[in-house]
């Protein structure tokens, strides 16, 4: 037997990519985890497993005849980790790099040590990843390469024909992000220049027949397609659909009273119930636990199923529930494409969804519930046909039904495109209304951006990138706020403190937060010791500045109740940037020394437009659109005396729309800092 047979034992990798904030709003309705039912098998046997095994010669089939291959299979199928491998066994590695694009982080790290793994290599050899901040990748040795779709977009910067690539995969395509849109509309303009390029469009849903369309390149005349759809078949049964006589008030208590009406009159089968999102899941699992306390009985299993929950929490719902138990999982839309939990045989459809919704009246996101398109609530009812015939209850009338949008709109025509627009416009893209996206934006939307790319002195009147603002902000791999905040921080002398603020925003929170009993109020106590009066995130500069001063130790952290892997990759990341700054961008790096009004003006400069202030009815209000705004629960601000202005930096919709990372301010510093966009107006002038 070769040496080369023999396994690799290696320290684990170090997983703080895992602490960093993903572009997804909705962290419960989406995961990273994927469930391996052949775990106990070799790798080997496991590949044979596969469903996408059967399918690989006509995979590659399809890539020499067409340009562009749109690949349908649900998860688990094998599309993600096979797909870049048949191509590599094939030689098409010899024509350049295979690459392959994913949504999130943490997804493209651990795809990429799979692959490594099946190969029997390192991940950084054959098989490389790059995300923001962390690249491990070989120039002469790689030629698998995992990255996210904004390295790709950062890639084209250099490259615009990425002619070094003689393959990109779109992975997870279905979940049509701001980024994978704007990823499929420029594959399309180089598609047009580089006919030996091939694109894998890899969804889940039934966009297929749209992506075929927008990719095919056909001319008037021309003998064939240049883009074609082959899915990978699951076995599928017929589901019978039920829905209601009349609407009901409360679908949180329909769904549990739904789940207790199958449970006791229907056969053997486990149920899968969606929700909007966490607190909707718990508050169901509380309810239905207290039925079964109740009724005395040990006879169902109820589990939550949301992205947040940690993967053992996870991996419970992919288990075979006990003899003579039902398995009853509660779920956020994660379960629509995200994952497949086998078994299931009833479907209970809520008939709503968490969307991240942008305002261009307030130029700011929120999440809000919005009711299911039918193409959702069709993907809903498939989870119940995997194993046999099943039966889907929605929770809404056959009227409304018909009412129902559908397709869900894209995050494209739903979300702030400022970094989109920056990103065309320093590609020398002028004619953005006339730039081809597979789902246009609206104009509305659209005009929003461009004006708050205008007030950030990004671009000019003419609408083309100013220098040197709107290079440096283009060139910032961060969103253009904070972008600005750091280009002003090298006038201001604050620029030490501000790229702190900046590597802190990146990464999830820093304070860990105990179940429950003594162990939550000692945390709540070790937090306030790092509160101020500014706001939230002079709180962080102050937990930063502890952390370095103690010597960055675990014990410091443990001993204040902050999270270590956080602390660490915030610190790793403000390394990084200060190097650019003084490398490339020439920004130099100076402090404020201790003057907490500098590096709140120099916030300000970044964020005027999410300016807010106390409204004499007690509640915020924006300055531009008149929004009314709450302060998070979670804000260093929430039980100090509200102060009368803040800017923010983002807001969420749960039961009201909650303003996060504040920063106390002062009125007159809006008209200062920002003339152009502020000034101020009296009682006369009303009048008039």
């Amino acid at each position: 037997m070769s040496a080369s047979r023999f396994p690799k034992f290696l320290k684990p990798d170090d997983e703080s990519f895992a602490s960093e904030r993903d572009a997804a709003p909705a962290d419960d309705h989406v995961t990273s985890f994927v469930f391996n039912a052949h775990q106990s098998l070799n790798l080997a046997a496991q590949r044979e497993r596969l469903p996408i095994r059967q399918y690989r010669d006509q995979i590659l089939y399809c890539l020499e005849h067409y340009q562009t291959l749109v690949l349908v299979g649900e998860t688990g199928s094998g599309k993600s980790t096979q797909v870049p491998q048949y191509l590599y066994e094939f030689g098409w590695h010899t024509k350049g790099l295979i690459g392959i694009t994913e949504p999130r982080r943490i997804s493209a790290i651990t795809l990429a040590d799979r692959v490594a793994t099946e190969r029997g290599e390192l991940c950084g050899e054959t098989v490389g990843v790059s995300i923001r901040f962390i690249s491990k990748c070989d120039p002469a040795q790689t030629k698998i390469k995992y990255m996210t779709e904004g390295i790709l977009l950062r890639e084209m910067l250099a490259d615009p024909l990425l002619t070094q690539y003689a393959v990109i995969m779109v992975d997870e395509a279905h979940e049509r992000n701001t980024l994978t849109d704007t990823a499929l509309g420029l594959l399309k303009k180089i598609a047009r220049k580089r006919p030996n390029l091939r694109i894998i469009i890899s969804s889940a849903t039934v966009d297929a027949e749209l992506f075929r369309d927008f990719f095919n390149l056909k001319s008037k005349g021309a003998a064939k397609d240049t883009a074609v759809i082959l899915t990978v078949e699951g076995r599928m049964y017929a589901q019978e659909i039920y829905y209601l006589r009349d609407p009901c008030p409360d679908y949180v208590k329909e769904t549990v009273n739904t789940v207790m009406k199958i449970h006791r009159a229907e056969g053997k089968g486990d149920v899968l119930a969606f929700l909007t999102g966490q607190e909707e899941v718990l508050r169901a699992v509380d309810l239905l636990r207290e039925h079964v306390e109740a009724s005395g009985k040990e006879d169902m299993q109820i589990l939550p199923m949301y992205g947040t929950l940690s993967n053992a929490d996870q991996l419970k719902v992919f288990f075979t529930a006990p003899k003579g138990v039902r398995k009853v999982v509660l779920a956020t839309n994660i379960a629509e494409t995200s994952v497949t939990i086998p078994g299931i045989v009833y479907v209970i459809d809520c008939g709503f969804v968490k969307l991240k919704w942008y305002s261009a009246d307030s130029t700011t996101d929120s999440l809000v519930v919005v009711p299911v398109s039918k193409a959702a609530a069709e993907q809903r009812a498939g989870r119940a046909g995997r194993i046999r015939s099943g039966k889907v209850y929605r929770l809404y009338t056959e009227e409304a039904w018909e009412k129902l949008p559908e397709h869900t709109p894209p995050e494209m025509r739903r979300s702030d495109l400022c970094s989109t627009v920056l990103f065309l416009k320093a590609l020398g893209i002028d004619n953005i209304l006339r730039f081809t996206f597979p789902s246009p934006p609206p104009a509305k939307n659209l005009l929003a951006c461009l004006e708050t790319l205008y007030a950030l002195e990004a671009l000019d009147a003419e609408g083309q990138l100013t220098s040197p603002v709107g290079y440096f902000l283009a060139e910032m791999s961060i969103p253009p706020m904070m972008a600005k905040m750091l280009y002003k921080a090298g006038e201001m002398g604050c620029s030490e403190e501000i790229l702190i603020i900046i590597a802190m925003l990146q990464v999830q929170s820093v304070f860990s937060k105990p179940a429950g009993g003594q162990a939550a109020i000692r945390g709540r106590i070790a937090k306030r010791n790092f509160e101020v009066a500014e706001g939230d995130l002079i709180t962080l500069l102050n937990v930063y500045c502890a952390f370095v001063e103690s010597g960055r130790t675990k014990e410091f952290c443990g001993r204040n109740f902050l999270i270590y892997r956080n602390l660490k990759r915030a610190h790793e990341i403000k390394t990084q940037l200060a190097g650019m700054l003084e490398r490339e961008l020439n920004i130099p790096l100076l402090s404020a020394g201790g003057n907490v009004e500098t590096i709140c003006r120099c916030i300000v400069a970044g964020f005027f437009p999410y300016a807010a202030y106390l409204h004499h009815s007690g509640v915020y209000r924006t300055v531009r659109g008149n929004t009314e705004l709450s302060i998070h629960p979670l804000s260093a601000l929430y039980t100090e005396q509200q102060p009368q202005w803040v800017v923010f930096c983002e807001l969420i919709h749960t039961t009201k729309l909650f303003m996060k990372d504040l920063t106390v301010i002062q009125q007159q510093w809006l008209p200062e800092i920002a003339p152009h966009y502020y000034h101020k107006v009296t009682v006369r002038d009303h009048l008039l």
